[in-house]
């Protein structure tokens, strides 16, 4: 895929890939490639993606900001 080739390492993409029995996405920072494979760091930990198995990529934007708080707001 020409996207992930040319991406800047670092960029926050989700990667759409063919696994058995259908279809799986890697989210999160894509931190290496080479001619065969891309390397995505999500939340679970690195997802070594084969480029030959990408349907679909493309960059997104940063992770929400989560709020504290910490629980449901008060009533009135």
């Amino acid at each position: 895929m020409k996207l992930l080739r040319e991406l800047p390492l670092g960029t926050r993409v989700v990667v759409r890939y063919r696994i058995d029995g259908g279809f799986t996405d890697a989210l999160g920072n894509l931190v290496a490639r080479d001619d065969t494979t891309c390397t995505v760091d999500t939340r679970r930990g690195p997802v070594v993606v084969d480029l030959s198995a990408v349907a679909l990529a493309k960059p997104v934007p940063p992770p929400p900001v989560r709020k504290s708080g910490g629980g449901p707001p008060a009533a009135l």
